[in-house]
């Protein structure tokens, strides 16, 4: 039997990675991302294919989808941009940057992903899901991390209403806010503070979650953080 199709946007060696191993079995992978490097290494070791991608670029986003051999049954969106700095010393023309990358993006991604779902016949009444990634300053805004929160703020608005729309439609459509910084490959935890970091292959298992969810109970936010974490 063909596998379904799984497009992942946005791939380094951290949580995109482990989502791809996690899918590897079940799903054909298309990966994309701005440079070619780590998603080579991916790819050779899962025989996964892949595109690179401004995923800020329509045509290029249009051209990725339309590329399937069949609809997409998950489409995960990483990509994401910070611009660091005190409000009133900010460029404006950085912050657009920011903001296209990680609402703009999203943006396109989520378009293109549900105009192919829809054309697909749904399975139990399901036609895919769509997944953002978040973080928590799309809950909350840092001090000088304005663009991230606006693109992530939006983010998080696009998604909630893309599941208001998609829901009804067989499409579950969910934000995950990363609540936490990641143990991406060359990090470790502070010394005094043992447990403190999110494991890429812990974060990708509740995104299968999502993936796997019955629809009578679909979740269209989830947030993530460490077990030590006191609120």
């Amino acid at each position: 039997m063909t596998k379904p199709q799984a497009v992942i946007i946005g791939v380094g060696d951290g949580l995109s990675a482990a989502l791809v191993r996690n899918l590897t079995a079940d799903y054909a992978l298309t990966l994309a991302a701005r440079s070619s490097t780590k998603m080579a290494v991916l790819a050779r070791e899962l025989d996964a294919r892949i595109v690179t991608l401004d995923a800020t670029d329509e045509a290029a986003v249009a051209s990725l989808f339309d590329s399937l051999p069949t609809p997409p049954r998950v489409v995960i969106y990483n990509p994401s941009a910070r611009v660091r700095g005190p409000i009133s010393e900010l460029s404006a023309d950085d912050v657009r940057k920011a903001i296209e990358v990680t609402a703009i993006g999203a943006f396109l991604a989520g378009k293109h992903a549900a105009r192919h779902m829809l054309e697909a016949p749904p399975v139990d009444g399901v036609r895919g899901t769509i997944l953002f990634t978040g973080a928590s300053a799309g809950v909350k805004g840092f001090p000088q991390s304005a663009p991230f929160a606006m693109g992530k703020f939006a983010q998080r608005g696009l998604a909630e209403s893309m599941a208001r729309e998609l829901h009804p439609q067989g499409i579950h459509v969910a934000w995950v806010n990363i609540d936490g910084a990641i143990l991406n490959p060359g990090r470790t935890e502070p010394f005094d503070k043992p447990g403190s970091m999110l494991r890429p292959e812990g974060i990708a298992r509740t995104y299968r979650h999502l993936i796997d969810q019955d629809r009578s109970a679909w979740t269209n936010e989830v947030a993530v953080r460490p077990w030590v974490e006191t609120f």
